[in-house]
C-alpha cells in the first residue's frame, strides 16, 4: 500500500522548506518518467491517486475526486492516504487556491476531530501546507481553538502536538490571527519547559512570531511562567534554543520601546514572565552569556545588556 512512501510524503510536508524541495523532486521525477511533458493523468480513479507509486501533480479534476473520496469513505487507511496525497499537493501554490475553491478546507479541517491520532496528524499537516495561502488562513482560523486544545491537552512531544504547533506557527507569521492565541500563552510556556528539544524549538518559533507584535507584548509579559524558564539562558543550552530565547527577550524589549501603553508598565503579578525577564537572576545570566564562546550568542547579548 506504499506505507513507507507515505512516511516520506508526510515528512516532506511538515515544513515549508522541505515542502518546496519535495515539489521540485516531484516535478523533476515526473519529467523523467513521463518524457515530453506528460504531466497529469486525469483518468486515474480517486483511490489510485492515493497510491504511493503515483508521482504526478494532481489537477483540479483529480483533486475534486480526492476530496470526494476523503468526504465519503470511512476506511481509516484510505483517509490517511488521501490526506497525505492532498497535503503533498497543497505544497504547490496553485493547488492551495484550487483546494479552497473546491471546498476542500472544511473537508480536511473536519478530520482534525478524528479520534485516530494518525488521521488527526495528517489532517494538521495538510492544513499546514494550505495555510501558506493568506486567503486560506481566513478559513483555517476557525480551527485554531481546536488545534490549541489538541496541542495542550494531548500527549507531550507527540506527532499530533508537533503538527499542531507547526500549523499555529504558520498561522501567526502575520499579526492577523495572533490574538486568537491570547488565552493560550501560559500553556505555550508550559509546553516549552516540559517538551523535548524538537518541541522546545517549535514552541519558540511560535513565541517569536508573537513577540514581534507589540499588541501581544502585554499578554506575553503577563503570562504565568515557571521559574525554570530562566534555565534556558544558561550557557550550556543548545545554540538553536539559546539564540531563540535571547531573540524572544530582544523582541519584547523592542516592542516595549515602540508601544506607548507599556511605557507606563501595567501591573504584572508575581510569577509572570515580566518578573522573570527583568529580575536580578536573569540579569546575571545575561551578563554571564557576554563571555559565551559563540559569536552569534554574544551578538544577541550585546543587544540586550543595555536594558540592565
Amino acid at each position: 500500500m506504499g506505507g513507507a512512501r507515505d512516511v516520506g510524503w508526510v515528512a516532506a510536508g511538515l515544513v515549508l522548506g522541505a515542502g518546496a524541495c519535495y515539489c521540485i523532486y516531484r516535478l523533476t521525477r515526473g519529467r523523467r518518467r513521463g518524457g515530453g511533458g506528460r504531466g497529469l493523468r486525469p483518468s486515474r480513479s480517486a483511490e489510485e491517486l492515493t497510491n504511493g507509486s503515483y508521482d504526478d501533480v494532481l489537477n483540479a479534476e483529480q483533486l475534486q475526486k480526492l476530496l470526494y473520496l476523503l468526504e465519503s469513505t470511512e476506511d481509516p487507511v484510505i483517509i490517511e492516504r488521501a490526506l497525505v496525497t492532498l497535503g503533498n499537493n497543497a505544497a504547490f501554490s496553485a493547488n492551495q487556491a484550487i483546494i479552497r475553491e473546491l471546498g476542500g478546507i472544511p473537508i480536511v479541517g473536519n478530520k482534525i476531530n478524528s479520534p485516530n491520532h494518525s488521521i488527526k496528524e495528517k489532517a494538521l499537516n495538510a492544513l499546514n501546507n494550505l495555510s501558506v495561502n493568506v486567503e486560506n488562513q481566513i478559513m483555517i482560523r476557525i480551527y485554531i481553538s481546536q488545534v490549541c486544545e489538541d496541542v495542550f491537552s494531548g500527549p507531550l512531544n507527540s506527532a499530533v502536538q508537533l503538527a499542531g504547533l507547526r500549523l499555529l506557527t504558520n498561522m501567526t507569521v502575520t499579526n492577523d490571527h495572533q490574538h486568537l492565541l491570547d488565552s493560550y500563552i501560559t500553556d505555550l510556556f508550559h509546553v516549552l519547559l516540559t517538551g523535548n528539544g524538537s518541541t522546545k524549538v517549535q514552541v519558540l518559533k511560535l513565541l517569536l512570531n508573537l513577540s514581534e507584535n507589540p499588541a501581544m507584548t502585554e499578554g506575553l509579559l503577563g503570562a504565568q511562567v515557571d521559574s525554570s524558564f530562566l534555565s534556558l539562558y544558561d550557557g550550556h543550552v543548545a545554540k538553536e534554543i539559546l539564540l531563540r530565547v535571547l531573540t524572544l527577550f530582544q523582541n519584547i524589549n523592542n516592542c516595549i520601546k515602540t508601544e506607548d501603553d507599556l511605557a507606563i508598565q501595567p501591573t504584572f503579578t508575581k510569577g509572570s514572565l515580566f518578573f522573570l525577564l527583568y529580575g536580578e537572576e536573569c540579569a546575571q545570566k545575561i551578563r554571564a552569556l557576554a563571555s559565551h564562546h559563540d559569536a552569534d550568542v554574544k551578538e544577541k547579548v550585546v543587544a540586550i545588556i543595555p536594558k540592565f
